[in-house]
């Protein structure tokens, strides 16, 4: 039987798995040394040495951040519709209300003619996705913020190492949000990293991570417990020291599968981005789900649909809107293995699998 091709694959090493039995052996197991390590080695690593705030989810980073931003109820946040729930999600649990808008066709990130028409005198700020590792188009998107007056937050969960006109995306926002979660370019286990703007923020930030204190027992501000561990900590610092050779290898990857697919709509880079492909997403017009299934149970080939419900039509949310770019993307895209595991094998046996299918559709 041929082995299947997992759709994603953690890659964890025993440089990890020595780092963490060094903090076991410390005793030191909570929020220490390593998480103010992990915060300062990210930070000059990957957002041009922005302070960074290490989170226990990337979930929690984003409300965090938003709360730490002064963002609460009476106000409204541009988001887009075609991405993870936790994007909205977190605005709402502040009580703001996430506004939820189309995207563009080409890379799958915010329209920003469809931002700049969302915009209300109760919006405080856009939170553009750099959705599957591209980034949002940033230069139109602070454009529109600084003639309007408003705020940007970066959700930069997909897309470590990412950059728009050569400047890495988590260092245009008044935050930015990476996720730490076990499938992403980098991992520590589960957490999440946020980059700040400015030292009043951070400040505000660490004080809402770990109960509204940053002395024992002087609480200023009613906080939360998202503090990250310094076991996850250890292994996010490892995997620091290898995500640039992953991206290259994601990279390198998506520019075979670019040069060899035919029959689909392979996933388009803009001029002023580097694509940093935590997805690589393809767009199948005709029966997608069919599509998928065939790759999986014919040839072993993993494959994810991100995402098959927009974001306004959740059971959490039920907003009647027309987004026609949004609907057409979450019929249609698919997402194939790129992770750096694979092998020439894995990545020839994609493109027969991909055209195969594709062709006995057409």
């Amino acid at each position: 039987m041929v082995q299947p091709i997992p759709a994603a694959k953690p890659i964890i090493g025993k440089e990890e798995r020595e780092a963490v039995d060094r903090v076991m052996q410390s005793g030191m197991l909570a929020q220490g040394p390593e998480v103010a390590a992990f915060e300062q080695e990210f930070g000059a690593t990957l957002v041009s040495g922005r302070a960074c705030v290490a989170t226990n989810s990337g979930t929690s980073g984003l409300h965090l951040g938003l709360l730490a931003a002064g963002v609460g109820p009476g106000d409204e946040v541009i988001v887009p519709s075609f991405t993870f729930a936790a994007t909205a999600n977190s605005v709402a649990l502040t009580g703001a209300t996430p506004v939820f808008v189309d995207i563009e066709p080409t890379y799958f990130c915010l329209d920003p003619k469809a931002v700049e028409a969302a915009i209300t005198e109760k919006t405080k700020a856009v939170m553009p996705v750099h959705l599957f590792g591209h980034p949002a188009n940033m230069t139109a998107l602070q454009e529109i913020a600084d003639k309007h007056g408003i705020q940007i937050y970066e959700d930069a969960a997909q897309a470590h190492g990412a950059t728009w006109n050569g400047a890495p995306v988590g260092s245009f926002g008044e935050f930015a949000m990476f996720s730490l979660y076990p499938t992403k370019n980098m991992t520590s286990g589960e957490g999440g990293m946020n980059s700040v703007a400015n030292a009043d923020l951070e400040r505000r930030m660490r004080l809402f991570r770990n109960q509204g204190m940053l002395k024992q027992y002087e609480n200023e501000v009613v906080g939360l417990n998202n503090r990250m561990t310094d076991l996850h900590a250890a292994i996010g610092r490892v995997q620091l020291t290898k995500v640039g050779g992953w991206t290259k290898q994601r990279q390198e990857n998506a520019a075979f599968l670019d040069a060899n697919l035919a029959g689909v709509g392979v996933p388009a880079v803009a001029a002023e981005a580097s694509h940093v492909y935590h997805q690589y997403t393809i767009r199948v017009t005709e029966d997608r789900d069919g599509f998928a299934n065939a790759l999986r149970t014919e040839y072993g080939v993993g494959c994810g649909v991100y995402y098959p419900i927009p974001n306004h039509r959740l059971p959490s949310f039920q907003r009647e809107l027309d987004l026609p770019e949004t609907e057409k993307a979450a019929a249609e895209v698919l997402s194939l293995p790129v992770h750096p595991s694979l092998s020439e094998d894995d990545l020839n046996r994609i493109v027969a699998a991909v055209n195969t299918v594709a062709k006995a559709g057409a």
